[in-house]
């Protein structure tokens, strides 16, 4: 398995990786108009092509065999979604197709966004999880990360609360 950075190239896949992704995820819980919604507006080709133009955003995949098999976002500076601290970087997305669960799949996808944060001598990560999405909770808390705060994220018309978690990369503390 192999994480690569994509290229402006690829934003129809991006888009379906992310389109499957999220849905296999947040599908069961949510209504079918909430899910459309953020959908059309989140997952468009324009909005993913600002974000893959974004110099403080980077997108990887994760391949397997020639098949992507899931995706990474993160975010630097300004390109975060909440201002938390100057110097850190956010895991905006980690998604991986269900058939790829337990493969270790996340788990590369997270390293990849540790080695970026050190590579920018960032103090943490960090990111927002749903807090019905118990088996990501516990994916974070296993790999070191600690909740820190909530806020509010936006599917459709339904406001979800994400619990916000950081992993330290110095040993301190925000």
């Amino acid at each position: 398995m192999k994480i690569r950075k994509i290229s402006f190239s690829e934003i129809e896949k991006l888009k379906q990786i992310s389109e499957i992704t999220f849905i296999e995820t947040f599908a069961e819980e949510n209504t079918e108009s909430d899910m459309t919604a953020y959908l059309n507006k989140e997952l468009s080709i324009e909005k993913l092509s600002l974000e893959l133009k974004n110099k403080d955003s980077a997108f990887y995949f994760a391949v397997r065999k020639s098949q992507v098999i899931g995706y990474l976002k993160v975010n630097l500076g300004s390109s975060q979604t909440e201002e938390v601290h100057k110097n850190s970087l956010e895991i905006e997305r980690v998604y991986v197709l269900k058939e790829f669960h337990g493969m270790h799949v996340g788990r590369m996808l997270l390293e990849k966004a540790i080695e970026l944060a050190n590579s920018q001598n960032s103090e943490f990560v960090w990111l927002g999880v749903w807090e019905k999405n118990h088996k990501a909770i516990r994916f974070y808390e296993k790999n070191g990360f600690k909740p820190f705060d909530k806020h509010i994220f936006r599917l459709g018309e339904d406001e979800q609360t994400d619990i916000m978690m950081k992993l330290d990369l110095r040993g301190s503390k925000v």
